[in-house]
This record gives structure tokens, sequence and C-alpha cells, in this order.
């Protein structure tokens, strides 16, 4: 159940993103839902693989080079997509960076609490 929480709450970040940002176009909930399925799928197995083919250039650049290899999944995404567009590669940045941040804004609004 907490996993189909996530993704919702990324369809919805995903959707608010989209109409607040010019270059980034999404069709309706259900292509948010679909680019969030696919952004989870992505993240599960392709960014890994990114993530240890930079690493030295990930160190090199303390970690920013990470924003670079989230903008290549997001524009992944895009291709993988038909109702999800991004316009260019700085585009594909920023989405990544406020989508990182309205997901765990969003995440700390709807976490469970836990009992002891």
């Amino acid at each position: 159940m907490n996993l189909i929480i996530k993704l919702l709450l990324n369809a919805l970040a995903v959707f608010i993103l989209a109409h607040l940002l010019n270059g980034v176009t999404v069709d309706g909930y259900v292509g948010a839902i679909i680019v969030a399925i696919v952004l989870a799928i992505l993240n599960v197995f392709v960014k890994p693989i990114l993530v240890i083919f930079t690493l030295p250039v990930t160190i090199l650049t303390l970690g920013l080079f990470l924003l670079v290899i989230n903008a290549l999944i997001i524009l992944l995404a895009d291709k993988l997509v038909d109702g999800f567009a991004v316009n260019s590669f700085w585009t594909a940045i920023l989405f990544s960076i406020l989508l990182s941040i309205l997901q765990s804004i969003l995440y700390s609004i709807f976490k469970e609490q836990k009992t002891d």
C-alpha cells in the first residue's frame, strides 16, 4: 500500500510541475501516473548503472553530476512516454530539482505516524 501512495504522490508532483513549468507537458492525470511509474522503474534499474559508470566524474564534481544523471533519466522518460514532453536539457535539470523538493514536501505531509 505504501508503494501505491508514493506513486500517486509522485504523479501529483509531476502533474503540478507540468502546469508550473513552461517546458514540461503531461497529458492529464493518467499520463502523470504513467510518468511516475516509468520514472520509478528507471530510477530502480537504469540510474544505479549510470551512477556506477560515472562515479569518477561524480566524485570530481562533489556529487553535482548526479543532477545531470537525474536530467538524463527524465529525458529518457520523455522518450518512453508519449504523453510526457520536456523541451530541453536545462528544463529537465530544473524539473528534477523541483520534483525532488516537491516530493520531499509531499512525503513529509503524508508520511505515516509511527506508533511506539
